[in-house]
């Protein structure tokens, strides 16, 4: 169980370093339903990850991902091609980033979270977890990490846990925080 727990640390760190899913529960928090709707992109963001990380780890599993307890050579080119989108995902927003001087334009979605219901904040965080390229890639890579690990289905259910819990520290602090000392 440690070799998969361990594989999956780096994955889970960088999920949670996602500064979109941060702004918006701060943003959100402030807003007139905002413990709920903080509250429901938590649970959302948390339940995005374990599904496409459970997702992934059965069908790696079922595809053989470990050769008697070493990654089977699919899994490692498969981790290659993750790094090289993460590197073009990467590049691309570096070149977004407005011009010295420039002012940067708000994100559109940003516009609505002032009101927004927990529904639609639940919606929104299963777009950054699951649809946003980095979140998914790291997911899938963490999914692989884990299977590939040959572990047992609990060891691998327990990985994945703590790939989720890392994952959801980010958006998580903030509404723990929140709910815990309301409006102190």
């Amino acid at each position: 169980m440690g070799e998969a727990v361990g594989e999956v640390l780096a994955f889970g760190v960088g999920v949670a370093i996602s500064p979109l899913a941060v702004i918006a529960v701060v943003v959100m928090l402030d807003a007139r339903n905002g413990r709920a709707a903080g509250v429901a992109f938590l649970a959302a963001w948390a339940a995005g990850l374990a599904g496409v990380g459970t997702l992934a780890v059965l069908l790696a599993d079922g595809a053989d991902a470990s050769d008697a307890g070493a990654p089977a050579t699919w899994v490692s080119v498969l981790k290659l091609v993750i790094a090289a989108l993460l590197l073009v995902v990467a590049a691309r927003q570096w070149r977004g980033r407005p011009a010295a001087g420039e002012q940067p334009e708000l994100p559109g979605w940003m516009t609505g979270l002032d009101g927004i219901t927990p529904r639609r904040s639940a919606g929104l965080a299963l777009v950054f977890a699951c649809v946003k390229p980095k979140n998914l890639l790291l997911t899938i890579g963490a999914a692989l990490a884990v299977a590939q690990t040959g572990a047992d289905p609990g060891a691998q259910a327990a990985a994945l846990a703590v790939f989720v819990l890392l994952g959801s520290l980010a958006p998580g602090v903030p509404v723990a925080i929140h709910v815990v000392l309301r409006e102190r």
